[in-house]
């Protein structure tokens, strides 16, 4: 299986420890971004994961490329260009406070890059799937095109689009993305939302749920699926469902909906103890591609990336480094953690 994912790779910055901005006098420095850490998930499963962006020729760019190849992810197709890399700075919550993220992504080689940058029926070359986020077309208009295009050429060759709606309320309004995501969905064939994307980007609202009550309410969850996959035509619709008791301890399952069959299915749910939890929409999804393109069931699907996603909240930094045997053990229902000899 090959897979192309296309968006931003950013620095991560980020207190030691659970520090605030404002205590820290030293920052760990790392890399990240949703598309490149759905790459990162599949080459560890054993995909050829191939990673799409722009970003400078520098040394720092160079690291940027370099944290990906250090886990067999296919850079070749990455433009070199542009004269920054963009930056994310990351407080982690803890207990009753929330993690909080601070963008510097202004100006970077891709928010600055051009369309004709990509040359997609290249890129897309031998690939059964495509994979973008909602953050990429939140760069700006540019990237809208880009993502367009990328979905235009994806669709001339029959390879299968996932998209993860990803809202940024720190990139875009509501209304920019609103638009910007409905010229888009027109192409997807499986979509990944949570519990408050299809509410900010499509208006889309489960009924009877409070996301900071920890309660969920499963018929509701149906009726978004149902209702992103009548609007758009999805083939699948996957929804993540996080109950958040604090920073530390979250509720994690899923849900995807299988339109040809009619089929609802609920993951198993997972009571996190978080280390951190960036990352871990994007490991949901990586797990979530490999699965079906594996021939999982629906049932099975979800199981293996929600499993997957819950191994990723206890590991540092963006990547989830996981192998597949550990997340084939966590969905087949081994889940206690004891020391492997």
């Amino acid at each position: 299986m090959k897979v192309v994912t296309f968006g931003e790779l950013m620095v991560r910055l980020q207190p030691y420890n659970y520090e605030r901005f404002v205590q820290a006098d030293h920052l760990e420095f790392s890399f990240g971004g949703g598309e490149a850490n759905v790459a990162v998930s599949l080459a560890n499963y054993g995909a050829d994961a191939v990673f799409v962006t722009k970003l400078p020729a520098h040394a720092i760019g160079q690291a940027a490329v370099n944290s990906l190849r250090r886990y067999g992810v296919d850079t070749s197709k990455i433009v070199r260009g542009g004269s920054r890399v963009g930056i994310y700075y990351n407080e982690k919550g803890a207990s009753q406070r929330g993690s909080v993220c601070i963008y510097d992504r202004a100006h970077s080689a891709i928010q600055e890059s051009q369309p004709s940058d990509f040359d997609w029926d290249s890129i897309f070359e031998g690939v059964n799937w495509f994979h973008f986020t909602g953050i990429t077309p939140a760069l700006g208009p540019n990237l809208v095109e880009a993502c367009e295009e990328a979905c235009k050429a994806a669709k001339a060759r029959g390879v299968k689009i996932s998209c993860d709606l990803n809202y940024r309320g720190k990139l875009w309004t509501r209304e920019q993305a609103r638009e910007a995501m409905t010229r888009l969905c027109q192409y997807v064939d499986v979509c990944i939302s949570n519990e408050e994307d299809a509410k900010d980007v499509f208006g889309i609202e489960a009924e009877a749920t409070d996301i900071y009550a920890g309660e969920l309410n499963h018929e509701g969850y149906k009726s978004v699926a149902k209702q992103l996959a009548d609007k758009f035509g999805f083939e699948k619709v996957a929804i993540t469902l996080r109950e958040s008791h604090s920073a530390f301890d979250n509720g994690w399952s899923a849900m995807l909906y299988d339109v040809a069959s009619g089929e609802y299915c609920f993951s198993k749910k997972y009571n996190l103890h978080i280390i951190d939890r960036v990352g871990g929409g994007d490991s949901f999804g990586g797990g979530l591609i490999y699965a079906l393109l594996s021939g999982k069931s629906t049932q099975e699907a979800v199981e293996f990336a929600v499993a997957a996603s819950a191994l990723k909240h206890s590991i540092e930094g963006d990547y989830n480094m996981v192998t597949l045997p550990e997340v084939e053990k966590l969905a087949g229902g081994d889940g206690s953690g004891r020391i492997q000899r």
